[in-house]
């Protein structure tokens, strides 16, 4: 990892900030998850994820821009694939802090069960 002048620069802090931008909607994250797989056409992209070719596009377009993910054309497609792999040392990253405080969460308030609200009263 590169060493990082403190403070950083205003132009490196919009840089960075692009890039959270980028991976801070949970279909861009679902879409990198799809492709660990490796490259893959929006249709394919769009039929992991579950919507449209649409809005895959729409957001392939913002993780390429970020230069998270590159482009290339294989005959009438557009494959995209991950062009800075660390984007997924960061989601492991976030991804087990998130698991270990739902975890200690589930541990503090036990097993959900449902609740009858005085307002819901059966007549």
């Amino acid at each position: 990892m590169a060493d990082l002048p403190h403070p950083l620069p205003a132009p490196l802090a919009e840089l960075i900030s692009i890039r959270f931008r980028a991976l801070a909607e949970p279909t861009r994250i679902r879409i990198l998850d799809a492709l660990r797989d490796g490259p893959a056409s929006v249709q394919e992209l769009a039929a992991v994820v579950g919507t449209t070719p649409q809005n895959v596009s729409r957001h392939l377009a913002t993780l390429v821009d970020a230069g998270i993910l590159s482009r290339s054309r294989s005959g009438t497609a557009i494959i995209h694939a991950v062009r800075d792999p660390s984007v997924y040392e960061m989601c492991e990253q976030v991804c087990g802090s998130v698991h270990d405080r739902f975890a200690a969460l589930a541990e503090l308030t036990g097993p959900a069960t449902p609740t009858h609200h005085p307002a819901h009263r059966e007549a």
